[in-house]
């Protein structure tokens, strides 16, 4: 029997791209495992801890970087965020797949990563929205931020797509189910590349 290791899918995009759905709808769907990223902002109304994020606090934050804990981190929004090792590596080694909502600045620490099994494993696809008032309309209609928050979000959702072109994948969004399939497609063909078995 042939030992596959694992996938490890970067997924990126604006916020209000969709990417999140699909993240969590590969791991929902047993496609893969979905890694819980550590953040210090604060929970938002349905959120729960260790389900959608590690809330922690910057002191928190600064010691496990501090300790080497972190694949990736980043300020956004001016909060922190970070992925652990420790959601990433095992999963890989046992040949599971794992999928990473992430952004710009960290899938650009994980390119630099020097463990080969980072490397070895490594897929990225960013979302892309239809248009910029598609986008819009995805923020607004969240109904979870201030006016403000959202044209923040907006000016830095268009910076952050002027980014998409250091991705291998993109996938420009549609539907929600015509996304999750060509997303889902897609890690099926990475589960089939010759250099995946060992």
């Amino acid at each position: 029997m042939h030992q596959r290791t694992g996938v490890l899918l970067l997924v990126s995009g604006p916020s209000g791209s969709g990417k999140t759905t699909l993240c969590r709808r590969l791991a929902r769907d047993g496609e893969a495992h979905y890694s819980i990223s550590c953040t210090t902002r604060e929970a938002r109304d349905g959120e729960v801890n260790a389900r959608d994020y590690y809330f922690i606090s910057r002191e928190e934050f600064a010691t496990e970087a501090e300790a080497g804990h972190f694949l990736e981190h980043a300020e956004v929004h001016e909060n922190l965020y970070g992925t652990l090792k420790s959601e990433v590596l095992e999963f890989l080694q046992r040949g599971d797949d794992v999928v990473i909502d992430i952004d710009v600045q960290g899938a650009d620490q994980v390119r630099v990563c020097e463990d080969p099994l980072i490397k070895a494993s490594l897929v990225d696809l960013f979302v892309m929205p239809a248009s910029e008032k598609e986008l819009r309309e995805r923020l607004a209609n969240r109904a979870t931020d201030a006016e403000e928050v959202i044209t923040l979000r907006l000016r830095n959702a268009l910076e952050e797509m002027s980014h998409a072109e250091r991705y291998t994948y993109q996938l420009i969004s549609g539907s929600k189910d015509d996304d999750y399939a060509r997303c889902k497609s897609l890690l099926v063909a990475e589960r089939l590349r010759v250099s995946r078995f060992r």
